[in-house]
């Protein structure tokens, strides 16, 4: 694909097809955690990409609605093999958590009911709960620079919490500010230069690295012309088929925007577009519950994959109580949020990606990063209220019936995984029979 003194050589095709294959199924631990599982086998183990390349890579990913992880997959598979290698190492990080999920939300909706299943799952809310709170402080520590970003944050979190600002026109109103101070006043965007870079890396010993020239790259308005059509195509042909074939157009034409637009709206990952999702489909859509939106999260948490998935549990959910329990249409509602998901991340990386290629360090846009990152935070806060409220008050709009099991438990798994450094995995399974120990228990007292 490229003309490099690279020692390394080119991966081939079915090398690297097995890695992403591999990677759909032991991609655990969030964003971060499948960053460095891709960072560990890619850059330092089989060097087809140096550090500093995967690093480029990273950063607009994370500039792009959508989760970055599985986008970086999509974009160091393009860098790899091209459009082709692209798409491989896109879908399969997803596939196999849409097949494991789906075999969950089965479980869910057949056997939630039964008095021990669901005893898992109020072990597994508060456990929830704690996630969410140590990705707020995980995410506050690395976004929350300065006075100034601080501030973004207490606006943002008052903003969605107490005004019901909509997500999007926080980020919106993120970008536009982090644009005007980079204009006007950029030195306030300035971070504190920690101990970056602490080593030189040898960019030769890398198949891929920050010299190498990769074909196709540069901007070609024939070529992002061609691929805008497919994506619309492939976007307006499900719209085709369900007006053909099903008998509540309406709901599915509801169901398919809504996750589109939230697909373009997700910046900074999962847990800030999950509020958005949250709000819409079970307070205005009333597509499920806020509990049930709680044990959707905990499947996500236990499968691997983008937690972006969680939406998938969204779309079947929606399906399932939207057409009177079928399983059938809970499956297409499934499908079609996968699709809806995950369509725009292709887009935005086969079609930016080359252009991408062509930059190495723009401040403006790492300005206006940092500013809709602390509004993010501010927004996460808000996911934290609006599922510890949930959880630990047990009648909805009152604040005297407290569940005590919960809240106790929402402390211990903060301090289970934040101080003892507990797996996010393993304390999920431990939460679950906890959830279970308390309903023997309170079953045998009474």
């Amino acid at each position: 694909m490229m003309a490099t003194t690279s020692p390394v050589t080119k991966p081939s095709f079915r090398e690297a097809f097995l890695f992403w294959l591999r990677l759909g199924f032991i991609s655990f631990g969030g964003p971060a955690g499948q960053i460095a599982i891709m960072h560990e086998f890619v850059v330092d183990k089989k060097k087809w990409v140096s550090d500093t390349k995967f690093l480029h890579a990273l950063n607009y990913c994370m500039l792009l609605p959508g989760p970055e992880a599985q986008q970086l997959a999509t974009y160091l598979g393009w860098l790899l093999h091209g459009t082709r290698g692209g798409l491989v190492a896109g879908i399969f990080f997803v596939l196999p958590s849409v097949f494991i999920l789906w075999g969950l939300s089965l479980v869910y909706v057949t056997l939630g009911k039964i008095a021990w299943v669901a005893s898992l799952f109020y072990g597994l809310k508060p456990a929830v709960v704690a996630i969410v709170v140590l990705a707020m402080i995980k995410i506050g520590k690395k976004s929350l620079l300065s006075p100034l970003h601080y501030a973004i944050a207490v606006a943002s979190f008052v903003g969605i919490f107490f005004l019901h600002i909509p997500f999007p026109f926080l980020i919106l109103g993120a970008i536009a500010l982090g644009y005007i101070l980079q204009r006007t006043y950029p030195s306030v965007l300035t971070a504190k230069k920690g101990n970056e870079n602490k080593q030189a890396v040898n960019e030769s010993e890398y198949y891929l690295n920050l010299h190498s020239q990769v074909q196709g790259t540069g901007f070609s308005g024939s070529r992002v012309l061609r691929q805008v059509l497919v994506g619309v195509a492939l976007w307006v042909l499900p719209f085709g088929l369900l007006y053909a074939l099903t008998a509540d157009f309406g709901f599915w034409k509801t169901l398919s925007l809504f996750f589109t637009q939230a697909a373009l709206v997700t910046f900074g990952g999962a847990y800030a577009v999950l509020p958005y999702v949250a709000q819409v489909s079970v307070e205005k859509l009333q597509w499920l519950s806020n509990l049930q939106m709680i044990d959707g999260l905990a499947l996500g948490e236990t499968t691997p994959g983008p937690l972006i998935m969680v939406l998938a549990f969204v779309g079947f959910m929606a399906g399932y109580n939207h057409f009177g329990g079928s399983i059938g249409m809970a499956t297409l509602g499934l499908g079609l949020t996968t699709f809806y998901t995950f369509l725009p991340c292709f887009l935005f990386i086969l079609i930016g990606a080359p252009i991408i290629e062509r930059t190495q360090h723009n401040p403006t846009i790492k300005s206006i990063l940092s500013i809709v990152t602390a509004a993010v935070t501010g927004v996460i806060l808000n996911l934290t209220v609006y599922f510890g409220r949930a959880v630990i008050f047990t009648e909805p709009g009152k604040y005297t019936h407290i569940d005590y099991f919960s809240l106790v438990w929402i402390i211990v798994s903060v301090i289970a995984m934040y101080r003892f450094k507990m797996g996010m995995i393993p304390w999920i399974g431990i939460s679950a029979l906890a959830g279970l120990a308390h309903y023997i228990l309170t079953a045998g007292i009474g």
